[in-house]
């Protein structure tokens, strides 16, 4: 463990990127962990949720939001020493994971953490976490080879080419393609060439209205029932939980 801290981290100046990912991680994890055994019949014991004395339900995400201030703080305070810097890095990942787990929350205003529209707290982990990793693996965004006139353009060409096939897939609401194409440009590329998402501001001006070919064709690409979106649901349920309502179903199927 010491040589992968002192080689391929440090040897880097990357441990603090490492540190505020393992923060992310862990904080996402263990909060996860105690929701789930929160709303579980099984653990009546387990401590639940935090409620001021006027009814007011404090969400984890405000603990987040006060420890990355607190680790944030510190560290552009002139603390940046060994081991308070280390300290700050991991509480700050420890707040953004807090944060980002209730990210479809401070989205849509709305308390939705079991919810459907609540899984977009876990696609927003994974886009935060892989792009973290991208970068700690040493994947650059971009890179500008200025050596010559003609090599300058070319790689401004190229980067003005794949910053409009991100856009193009956010616009698609291909949001992992856009946020990974960032640093594996064929991931961009390949996103903003594919059908979007039926719902995207692209398909709303681009697809024709329900009964239009196109627009056919991203709700059956995109159907809960396709293999890949049956994947995708496992995923989100392993990560972070059942929805409220297959959760019932459960219950009542146990009961």
């Amino acid at each position: 463990m010491s040589d992968f801290w002192n080689d391929q981290l440090v040897a880097n100046d990357r441990q603090w990127l490492f540190l505020v990912l393992a923060g992310i991680i862990v904080s996402f994890g263990l909060i996860r962990i105690s929701t789930r055994l929160m709303r579980s019949p099984r653990t009546p014991w387990w401590p639940g949720s935090i409620v001021s004395e006027g009814g007011v339900h404090v969400h984890h995400l405000v603990f987040g939001i006060v420890l990355m201030m607190i680790a944030g703080t510190l560290s552009f305070a002139g603390f940046a020493v060994s081991p308070i810097y280390e300290l700050c890095a991991f509480a700050f990942g420890v707040g953004i994971g807090l944060t980002i787990d209730e990210f479809a929350l401070w989205l849509y205003l709305e308390d939705v953490y079991w919810a459907d529209r609540g899984r977009q707290s876990v696609d927003a982990l994974v886009i935060a976490v892989s792009s973290m990793g991208l970068i700690l693996l040493g994947v650059r965004p971009f890179d500008v080879d200025d050596a010559t006139t003609f090599d300058l353009v070319g790689s401004i060409a190229l980067s003005l080419l794949i910053l409009g096939c991100v856009v193009v897939c956010v616009l698609k609401s291909r949001l992992l393609h856009a946020t990974l194409g960032f640093f594996i440009a064929p991931l961009a590329i390949y996103g903003a060439t594919r059908i979007g998402k039926p719902d995207s501001a692209f398909a709303r001006r681009r697809y024709g209205g329900p009964d239009a070919p196109k627009h056919e064709k991203a709700q059956r690409r995109f159907h809960p029932g396709r293999r890949t979106e049956r994947v995708k649901e496992r995923f989100r349920d392993v990560v972070g939980g059942s929805t409220e309502e297959k959760y019932q179903l459960k219950l009542a199927g146990r009961g």
